[in-house]
């Protein structure tokens, strides 16, 4: 049996975990689409050409280095808007979604464009400036030091970014259920989305 959940968003809306969890709760696979874009990225910063990381990226690549670095999240933002790029990656994305036993993926255009026939459409979303606050978090602890003001920038400059590509621009799929994070807790938010699933599953 497959069965697809597609979970899309914009940045540090709280999906990848939302994901992991629904993934976990029904025992399917999970693929974070971003780390394609961001392992591509990450190859562009070391002089690679765009396309040609693309095409040439395995799937051990996602566990090189450290993926979730501001500059590896630019590149990847930037590389999500060539076409070329997007198409290289397509193929892979929709094969991992229709695995058998069924399969989680979480992106930007995972029900609009990966696989607009998934059984489940999520879009998992939350205000600018909850979503800086959580980022800055994470990346503080990892020792960066940023301010709450340059991570807030950087939020707001992916989100136009992703939202005006001409190409797979991140948008909510007309049937995907809505998600707004920004009063949930983890608990409440993963709740609610195998809420869901669960109907899905047994509807």
């Amino acid at each position: 049996m497959s069965f697809a959940v597609a979970i899309d968003g914009p940045a540090a809306s709280g999906k990848g975990t939302i994901s992991r969890a629904v993934a976990d709760r029904f025992d399917l696979a999970h693929l974070d689409t971003g780390l394609l874009y961001r392992a591509v990225g990450a190859r562009m910063l070391l002089g690679i050409e765009p396309v040609e990381a693309a095409e040439t990226l395995t799937a051990g690549m996602l566990e090189d280095g450290d993926l979730r670095t501001p500059e590896v999240a630019q590149a990847a933002s930037k590389v999500a808007a060539i076409p070329e790029v997007r198409a290289a990656l397509v193929d892979f994305q929709r094969s991992f979604a229709r695995r058998v036993g069924g399969a989680v993926l979480d992106g930007r255009d995972i029900g609009t464009v990966i696989c607009p026939e998934a059984e489940v459409k999520l879009f998992v979303t939350a205000s600018a400036e909850v979503r800086a606050k959580r980022r800055f978090a994470e990346l503080t602890a990892k020792g960066l030091e940023l301010t709450p003001g340059q991570v807030l920038a950087d939020i707001r400059e992916r989100d136009a970014r992703d939202a005006g590509r001409a190409d797979a621009p991140m948008v909510a799929a007309a049937d995907a259920v809505l998600i707004d994070t920004s009063d949930l807790s983890i608990e409440e938010a993963v709740e609610a989305a195998c809420r869901v699933v669960a109907a899905r599953i047994t509807g």
